[in-house]
């Protein structure tokens, strides 16, 4: 009924859309998931090191003057009078 050339084009088209749907299912949904997951986790020791640098540390003053700067960086806003890090506020015009 069917020739084997046939049925061996068929398989082969058939492949290739497994193939292609494959690709996409890892360039969609995989790949971004394992990039997001592996940025969390390099976050988390990153900070974990930061935290630990900061207890570290002799006196007020300097745990102090690093979490302003780390809070800087970060693109917040320290207070002074209460020792924390707020967000900053929108700039007017942009």
């Amino acid at each position: 009924m069917f020739s084997r050339l046939y049925l061996a084009a068929c398989a082969l088209a058939g492949g290739l859309v497994v193939f292609l749907v494959m690709q996409a299912v890892n360039a969609l949904w995989i790949i971004p998931a394992a990039k997001n997951e592996g940025r969390k986790l390099e976050r988390a020791e990153l900070d974990s090191a930061t935290n630990k640098a900061i207890g570290e540390l002799r006196d007020e003053a300097d745990r102090a003057r690093f979490n302003r700067r780390l809070c800087l960086e970060r693109g917040g806003m320290y207070v002074n009078a209460t020792g924390q890090c707020v967000e900053r506020p929108a700039q007017p015009g942009g």
